[in-house]
């Protein structure tokens, strides 16, 4: 215990020192969360990564993230605490072969989820995140062509919200995937007091049977302002952090594929360690680097989704 407290005074007195801003997903581990100047979700972190002022950045999240700080900070040291930091949904859309999905569909602009490469982001028109991809979408005109990379279940729920025809593109993330609709439901029997409340990553079979389907942030607000007292929590286990901060009179049950399963961790969010992150300030590494025409290219789309988000009331 004493050396964590020791790694953490470490770790704040060399963010002062270098002039760090320390940005922290809600899905890393509490310390981590605990020493981030922002926790958010990855619409709020893009926009705190453009706003700051400090000399370097580094991203305690993963790979697509630090990249969406480069791209939003070309002149800025952006640094993650794990190169091997990816994700599972970033890396079932790989360049080549969405180049090659893309051209199948000509007259169709392309609406990319966060969650993706600097790459693919380079091929998208419009960036959006779970928090306003709804909106994003429904601001476009009705008859317009669209192609939702890279996540089939948030582009699926979009569809059965809308109403539109969205072509998808058929990535996911591993740590909704796994989730069913069988074994959601043994959990609301099991609890028939609780609230089921299940980010869009999720497949539409379990999305159907969530009381309340949204992002991050929007789960953590739609908790924060309900009555109830107990919630079925479909989404990544990090997420409880903040939840029970909020909310200490409350209880939260993580919705898992099995019973052999204890817990939704994804693999690489939980990559990051305190003391991954001291060596990252100590040698400033490890950086992410990005041709200059990637950056000029994928930060495109993804002002195009600050833009929308804030015409829309969204963001400030």
């Amino acid at each position: 215990m004493k050396e964590d407290i020791s790694i953490r005074e470490k770790i704040l007195k060399l963010k002062e020192q270098k002039d760090v801003l320390i940005l922290g997903h809600y899905y890393q581990i509490p310390e981590i969360q605990d020493i981030s100047d922002f926790v958010g979700d990855s619409l709020n972190l893009a926009q705190k990564a453009k706003e700051t002022t400090k000399k370097i950045i580094l991203f305690c999240g993963v790979h697509f993230m630090g990249e969406t700080a480069k791209i939003l900070n070309p002149d800025k040291k952006v640094i993650i605490p794990d190169m091997n930091a990816g994700c599972s949904l970033a890396d079932s859309c790989k360049y080549t072969e969405f180049k090659e999905f893309k051209s199948k569909y000509p007259n169709h602009i392309v609406i990319s989820y966060v969650n993706c490469s600097a790459e693919i982001k380079t091929l998208s028109d419009i960036i959006c995140t779970s928090g306003n991809a709804l909106q994003i979408v429904n601001s476009l005109p009705k008859e317009q062509k669209i192609i939702f990379a890279p996540d089939k279940n948030l582009g699926g729920y979009i569809n059965r919200m809308t109403g539109r025809n969205m072509v998808l593109y058929n990535g996911s993330c591993e740590v909704h995937e796994q989730l069913t609709s069988e074994y959601t439901l043994k959990m609301k029997r099991e609890n028939p007091d609780a609230i089921l409340i299940a980010h869009p990553e999720c497949n539409d079979a379990v999305s159907k049977l969530a009381d309340y389907v949204g992002s991050t942030q929007g789960m953590i607000k739609y908790v924060k302002e309900s009555k109830n007292k107990k919630f079925l929590v479909a989404t990544e286990s990090g997420i409880l952090h903040k939840l029970q901060q909020d909310n200490p009179d409350k209880e939260f049950i993580v919705v898992t594929s099995s019973e052999s399963c204890a817990c939704n961790d994804c693999r690489h969010m939980k990559l990051n360690t305190m003391e991954k992150v001291l060596y990252s300030l100590e040698n400033e590494e490890y950086e992410i680097k990005l041709s200059e025409q990637t950056i000029i290219n994928a930060r495109k789309p993804i002002e195009k989704m600050l833009s929308i988000s804030k015409k829309l009331g969204i963001i400030k």
